[in-house]
């Protein structure tokens, strides 16, 4: 089975070719900053990303007329169980309207959509940010106003967790684990047998991360936010893009800060194993969730490649249950994998209904 993969970013489109589990190609489209500004919304450029995409198959010498399916990023849809999901015409009227925000993600099943229409064949998405398999008393905050919603790094925490307990010798759904995707935003779940049963929000809970706060003392938080020194866009870009590490430190690279951590600077270690501390809080917290039996704690993102940072929080949290470092980010393989379960009939494709 061929399978195309397209992961649309907001000024680049990552695109390859898979070959069941075998990856043939893959590269990076750029996009100007002016290109892309020439669309009022995020949905209205997948006629020049398909472009774009047309191009780059050309050049790998490749045909779409080639593929038996077409797999996009999903994007900020509704809540909604974990699966590869059929794009079909209701999905794509969903993404390009946008109902949970603008998000180059959306462009993903549009795009595999038209070009599917092109040559016969199905459109998934797998996994969106969306996931929600949280039980319900992890939706409780605390104030009903505010219903903790879950939103995670889904395609790669399930991609690995499923890489994990193959490694183990058994099925996704027959283990229970911790999987800490450790990026520019951190998300931390517990798997229950093939389900994310509760997550931190990697925008607004959690640990702090290299760009993103974090929880945040809600106290302090109200009284800075009615201060007048900001407004409403101000907070949420020092929440976002401008809190934890970069916060303390004026860098978003981890490299950078073990690299001054080496040179003696004791502000550098004290935020970074602050960073881990944090983390390890988390992963405890989610050992709760699961009553203590916990088969693998898992690490992955693009920080899981800093030994630093892997070695930290492992010395924290070795005691619960041995830990696997999975390092970077595998959405691709994801995508593509999610696609061939339905094509060899191994999993039944889902259909959105929003």
């Amino acid at each position: 089975m061929r399978i195309l993969v397209i992961n649309p970013g907001s000024t680049s489109t990552k695109v390859a070719a898979y070959e069941n589990e075998r990856c043939l190609w893959k590269t990076g489209i750029d996009h100007s900053s002016q290109e892309i500004k020439r669309f009022a919304r995020v949905g209205d450029q997948y006629e020049y990303r398909i472009a774009a995409v047309l191009e780059t198959l050309a050049l790998k010498d490749d045909s779409l007329d080639t593929f038996n399916a077409i797999a996009g990023r999903g994007g900020l849809l509704n809540p909604l169980i974990g699966g590869t999901y059929l794009v079909d015409d209701n999905l794509v009227h969903i993404l390009q309207n946008a109902p949970g925000g603008e998000h180059a993600s959306n462009l993903g099943g549009i795009i595999a959509y038209h070009l599917g229409q092109r040559v016969k064949v199905p459109a998934f998405i797998v996994d969106p940010v969306a996931v929600d398999e949280m039980e319900p008393l992890a939706r409780l905050s605390g104030l009903p106003e505010l219903p903790r919603l879950s939103q995670s790094h889904a395609l790669n925490m399930k991609a690995v967790a499923r890489k994990v307990a193959h490694k183990m010798g058994k099925n996704y759904q027959d283990v229970n684990l911790i999987v800490a995707h450790l990026g520019g935003g951190i998300s931390v779940a517990p798997h229950y047998k093939g389900r994310m049963i509760d997550v931190n929000n990697g925008n607004n809970e959690g640990p702090f991360s290299v760009e993103r706060c974090g929880t945040l003392p809600a106290y302090q938080l109200v009284k800075l936010c009615f201060s007048g020194k900001y407004r409403e866009g101000e907070i949420l870009t020092k929440i976002l893009k401008e809190g934890g590490m970069f916060a303390y430190l004026n860098t978003k690279d981890a490299r950078l800060v073990e690299k001054r951590i080496n040179e003696g600077d004791s502000q550098a270690k004290l935020v970074l194993e602050a960073l881990c501390y944090q983390v390890a809080k988390e992963i405890g917290a989610m050992a709760t969730v699961l009553s203590g039996n916990v088969d693998r704690i898992v690490l992955t993102g693009g920080l899981a490649y800093s030994n630093f940072i892997t070695q930290e929080i492992t010395r924290r949290v070795s005691f619960i249950a041995s830990v696997e470092v999975v390092p970077g980010e595998e959405e691709m393989e994801a995508l593509a994998l999610g696609a061939l379960r339905v094509l060899q009939g191994e999993e039944q494709a889902l259909v959105y209904q929003g």
